[in-house]
């Protein structure tokens, strides 16, 4: 028999309740009973602790369809304007998309590159080098994503070798990265 405080621990009333069905005369029946408390106890217990699912995978960044650009080696043109389009996916939840578009007159490398393009030579920017850094939230809840900017490129930007830099980060933080190199010349 149980002296102590009011209060009872999870344990102590476990206990208790055990002797008092086993000292009863129908032991096989309140047995039973205790057992299939017992499992109910130990399923809500499982339940209960059991964790969210983690999200450990990066999102997805595509931009090799037909209908997507700029693709690998493309051409703009200064003084006009082109729309970007990629689709994005997460097993998931979408967060936030960035884009930057900056020159390549150095011949620099991006690791995210997969195809080369033919370089014009080496040169030194001018004042009119073209420099685009804009983020773009994605709104929530969103799994898929079809992304669509319309971007200006200035009359007076310096031709050559750029390029677009494209970052996807999902609501949990993992980022995907791309990089492919276009050209910005003169229409003739």
């Amino acid at each position: 028999m149980y002296l102590g405080s009011w209060f009872l621990t999870g344990f102590e009333a476990a206990i208790l309740f055990t002797e008092k069905v086993f000292l009863m005369k129908n032991t096989k029946i309140h047995a039973r009973t205790f057992l299939r408390m017992g499992m109910i106890i130990i399923m809500f217990t499982v339940w209960s602790c059991s964790k969210d699912e983690v999200d450990d995978v990066p999102p997805v960044i595509v931009m090799n369809q037909a209908h997507h650009f700029p693709q690998a080696c493309d051409t703009v043109y200064v003084g006009e304007a082109f729309t970007f389009r990629a689709t994005f996916s997460d097993n998931q939840e979408l967060g936030a998309y960035s884009i930057d578009i900056h020159h390549n007159f150095d011949h620099h490398s991006h690791s995210t590159e997969t195809e080369e393009c033919e370089m014009d030579p080496p040169k030194t920017p001018t004042e009119n080098v073209f420099l685009f850094i804009q983020a773009y939230t994605i709104p929530d809840g969103l799994k898929t994503y079809e992304a669509e900017v319309n971007i200006e490129i200035p009359a007076d930007a310096d031709t050559g070798d750029y390029h677009f830099f494209l970052a996807l980060t999902d609501k949990e933080g993992w980022q995907t990265i791309r990089g492919v190199g276009i050209k910005v010349l003169e229409r003739d």
